[in-house]
């Protein structure tokens, strides 16, 4: 046997590759490397020390493999970057050892069956459990909770949860994060409620989960009533949390109360806070102040600059993105793949071919990142909208990722833009193939077809439609004005401000028709007469909430738009319009980018 003073050598090196190494050498050398307990305390302590290889070297090299030496190496394997490799594990520990799991093993497994998001297997763990001689282990019943909630099925982790006798605050977490993240708000909350005591802990699982189920409205507010509540935060992460759920409901005076908050509270120097500010004024269409807190980050990672890159991009602010990029690489922060998704997406939207191609060639030559569909759909749309639509089609057909639904809608886009009708039909053809679920594309291609007068595949679109229940999402947009926040649905206009609206409306459609302004309809899919289509056009969410922004705000004041829908042509054009009438400033940002509308021009440069 291992001595006492050597085990505990072994354990206070884990941590430190060098101690791990410098430990394990003594053992060799006394002869004690292979005596109980030093090959799982060996593996352990390699595992927490990042050296996994080091760790199935021990394992290989024991006498005799155990159970206590098997479950060190899985719990080590289920916590590495490779999961699946417990697989091979376990397999080996059947057949070659002819070892039966304990529940140590177990556990391990089923927080490797969590990670791989892995249901079939956890199942499979959750039988071999129940018949095991430990089916009252509270710790693999922990497990096991965990993995349902991460597997989304929350009902089956409540159903585990329930045959625990004492339940720790650790499961009662567990399963209220699992509920929150897939979207069971009111099962999370009742569950959140009857809890003996709730803390930081809890909450953060809480607000997060809503935060992951898109439930940002639901986040704010907990983080709110935790506030009531008196819940100390004195961790960073909970707060850059619920701005995270701020940017994407792009609530920008709530923003900037977090952003205070987080000031008063001492979390600026946090760069968790930082990244997380500038992804929320970047999001809430407020570029120069996500640059001034860029700017104030004092110590920076690959997130907070690709954070401020991509911001910056979906401003269509082009020169800035490629500048920040030089900065990043002289500070010697290595770019990673969402970077070049920007970087490229960048050049995109300002029509920058040469330099998207040097981009995307030096993200595999120098940075040895291989691209992946999303890198190759901005590429795409680089070559296709700055009309060099043959290389497009090229690329399409050749590139190594299988083309999807958003790579060949962006082909169609710009062969409907350039007004190439064989292209359009060849790669419209193609795009119906793959009966897309958007129904934004549907819209596409049926304007595609009808503009070709290809009625017979107009009604294939409209039948393929039917088919799938494929109905055209609502658009809506929403606006913060003064003290108010405001919810507009397509072609309905709130009684309380319809008058105004309406008329302010009107008004201002009189004076474009003045300054050369001509409906574009080709967008209303509807078998309606033209001057339907207008009134159709007249009651978009976008012009609702414009107009409400104007007749609400300051004279002078930024009027600020979130659409859920791509912005149409015809109010691309109007929106142009209303910023040069008004002199107002309109930033609308929309399913794909921003557009700052200013004098009668757009930011995007058309590319939108």
């Amino acid at each position: 046997m291992l001595s006492l003073a050597a085990a505990a050598a072994v354990r206070a090196a884990a941590g430190s590759p060098r101690a791990v190494r410098s430990a394990h050498a003594r053992l060799l050398k006394e002869g004690l490397a292979h005596l109980p307990p030093a090959p799982p305390l060996l593996v352990s302590a390699y595992a927490r020390s990042g050296l996994l290889a080091d760790a199935h070297r021990v394992f290989d090299d024991a006498p005799r493999r155990d159970l206590h030496l098997y479950s060190a190496l899985l719990a080590a394997v289920s916590h590495s970057p490779t999961p699946a490799l417990v697989l091979p594990l376990l397999r080996r520990m059947l057949s070659d050892d002819a070892l039966r799991p304990d529940h140590f093993v177990i556990a391990s497994l089923a927080s490797a069956a969590a990670r791989l998001r892995s249901l079939r297997l956890g199942r499979q763990l959750h039988a071999h459990f129940v018949a095991s001689p430990y089916s009252g282990d509270d710790v693999v019943k922990s497990s096991l909770i965990d993995m349902y909630c991460k597997c989304g099925v929350p009902a089956d982790a409540r159903k585990v949860f329930d045959s625990i006798g004492v339940k720790n605050s650790v499961v009662w977490t567990a399963l209220v994060s699992g509920y929150a993240s897939h979207g069971y708000t009111d099962e999370a909350l009742v569950l959140f409620r009857s809890m003996p005591v709730r803390g930081l802990f809890t909450w953060t699982a809480l607000i997060s989960g809503f935060v992951k189920a898109g439930n940002n409205a639901s986040a704010v507010g907990m983080f709110v009533e935790m506030r009531r509540d008196g819940v100390r935060i004195d961790d960073a992460f909970v707060l850059a949390t619920v701005i995270g759920g701020v940017a994407d409901l792009a609530a920008l005076v709530l923003g900037r109360q977090l952003h205070a908050f987080a000031m008063r509270l001492g979390f600026l120097s946090s760069m968790i806070i930082g990244n997380a500010l500038v992804d929320m004024y970047s999001k809430c269409s407020d570029i120069h102040s996500a640059r001034e807190v860029f700017e104030g980050i004092t110590v920076r990672d690959t997130i907070s600059w690709t954070t401020i890159l991509v911001g910056e991009a979906q401003h269509g602010r082009a020169e800035e993105v490629l500048s920040l990029f030089d900065r990043m690489v002289r500070a010697g922060v290595k770019p990673n793949e969402v970077t070049f998704v920007g970087l490229i997406y960048a050049c995109s939207h300002a029509g920058l071919v040469q330099k998207g191609r040097q981009l995307f060639e030096s993200m595999k030559l120098e940075y040895g990142i291989k691209p992946g569909l999303q890198h190759y759909t901005c590429y795409l749309d680089l070559l296709s909208r700055s009309g060099h639509l043959s290389e497009a089609e090229e690329l399409i057909t050749t590139m190594p990722c299988e083309p999807d639904e958003a790579s060949w809608g962006a082909l169609l886009s710009a062969c409907k833009k350039h007004n190439d009708a064989e292209m359009c039909l060849r790669v419209a053809d193609n795009l119906l193939e793959l009966r897309p679920k958007d129904p934004s594309t549907y819209i596409l291609l049926s304007n595609v077809y009808a503009v070709n007068r290809k009625w017979d595949s107009v009604a294939k679109v409209r039948k393929m439609m039917a088919e799938m229940k494929i109905r055209k999402e609502p658009g809506y947009s929403w606006i913060e004005a003064g003290q108010e926040f405001r919810l507009f649905h397509a072609g309905a206009v709130p009684l309380d401000v319809r008058e105004e609206i309406t008329g302010f409306l009107e008004e201002l459609v009189s004076e474009m028709h003045k300054r050369g302004y001509v409906p574009d309809t080709s967008s209303v899919m509807h078998d309606l007469e033209e001057h339907e289509k207008e009134q159709h056009l007249f009651l978009h969410s976008e012009r609702l909430a414009v107009a409400f922004g104007i007749l609400k705000s300051p004279p002078g004041s930024v009027i600020r738009i979130v659409k859920n829908l791509r912005v149409c042509g015809d109010c691309h054009a109007v929106m142009k319009f209303i910023s040069e009438i008004t002199q107002r400033k309109i930033i609308v940002r929309d399913a794909s980018r921003f557009h700052h509308f200013e004098g009668g021009k757009c930011s995007c440069s058309e590319f939108w």
